[in-house]
């Protein structure tokens, strides 16, 4: 097995993924990289390739797309160690919309700097997500976060758009929401050992910091600290939206006081009044579900990425 398995998805980024193809072949070819490529063909499949890769001994597991993708091969890698026992560290090359998990971690977004990355081989270990409900009642595992509410159906949106994509169609999506997304349900909250019930146009549980390819979800969010960054916003008029979402892009959202932030290590979300439309790593876990848990399952897996510079 090659030390690196690069699984892609060719139909990432409107097709980004298979037109990137020759120019990383050729960058890892350059590099002298020690490397295999294969191309999913259905939804899921990653996860499956994923699984098969670390069982046959790939050192690094590289998911070629992008937020979706990423989640694919990570359920695949936490596959190979529950069912298994066997360990991979995981990659990522940006080519997708949101790319909001490679972000988190610290993999650089244009192809060149993101094989140099994955040859220069520096590793961090980090937490993983998991959510139980939905489409998943067994589980779901996730990198990145789970967006129950506004930001949920601002993906469901965007995915719509056949023009835009990455953080302009997110923001368009956002816009458009705004007069479809109205009727914010009452949840109960439990985390910490607080029960809160509150009308809620959205709630964010992150194990990174970004969401939609630039709403800075968590901006203080650390990936290996064990806890989750959960931002709470209260139901409010379409007018005050529009004024959260600037807020949002810079990370300032905390001083408003309709938002609650807070760290917790594991959330349940129950839908008192209305549903639960809700994504993971821009999955769709469901789109009227009436109740999640979610959980961090701390020092999980090792990612290669590009150390910050002191």
């Amino acid at each position: 097995m090659k030390d690196l398995q690069l699984i892609v998805n060719p139909t990432a980024g409107r097709g980004t993924g298979e037109r990137a193809i020759p120019r990383i072949e050729r960058i890892l070819g350059d590099l002298g990289a020690d490397y295999d490529l294969v191309r999913t063909e259905h939804p899921r499949h990653a996860t499956d390739l994923a699984q098969r890769a670390a069982t046959s001994g790939a050192a690094v597991v590289v998911a070629v797309g992008g937020d979706g993708t990423s989640n694919e091969v990570l359920n695949g890698l936490m596959r190979a160690q529950i069912e298994d026992g066997v360990r991979a560290a995981m990659g990522a090359l940006s080519v997708g919309r949101g790319n909001d998990f490679a972000f988190g971690v610290g993999i650089p977004h244009g192809l060149e700097a993101g094989c140099r990355t994955l040859v220069e081989g520096h590793r961090r270990t980090i937490d993983v997500g998991r959510v139980d409900g939905g489409r998943f009642p067994e589980g779901r595992y996730f990198g990145n976060g789970v967006g129950v509410g506004f930001d949920a159906v601002v993906g469901f949106e965007a995915q719509k758009l056949k023009r835009l994509h990455g953080f302009p169609g997110y923001l368009v999506a956002a816009l458009k929401t705004i007069s479809l997304y109205y009727r914010a349900p009452t949840v109960r909250i439990d985390y910490n050992g607080e029960s809160v019930e509150v009308a809620s146009l959205m709630i964010s549980t992150m194990n990174g910091r970004r969401m939609g390819g630039g709403f800075m979800m968590a901006p203080d969010a650390e990936l290996d600290d064990g806890l989750f960054d959960l931002c709470i916003s209260r139901k409010v008029s379409r007018r005050r939206v529009l004024l959260l979402i600037p807020r949002f892009m810079k990370g300032t959202q905390a001083a408003d006081p309709s938002i609650t932030t807070a760290r917790a290590r594991r959330v349940v979300i129950t839908a008192t009044e209305g549903v639960l439309p809700a994504h993971a790593d821009g999955e769709t876990i469901c789109t009227e579900g009436k109740s999640l848990t979610i959980e961090l399952i701390p020092s999980q897996i090792e990612v290669v990425h590009q150390p910050t510079l002191p």
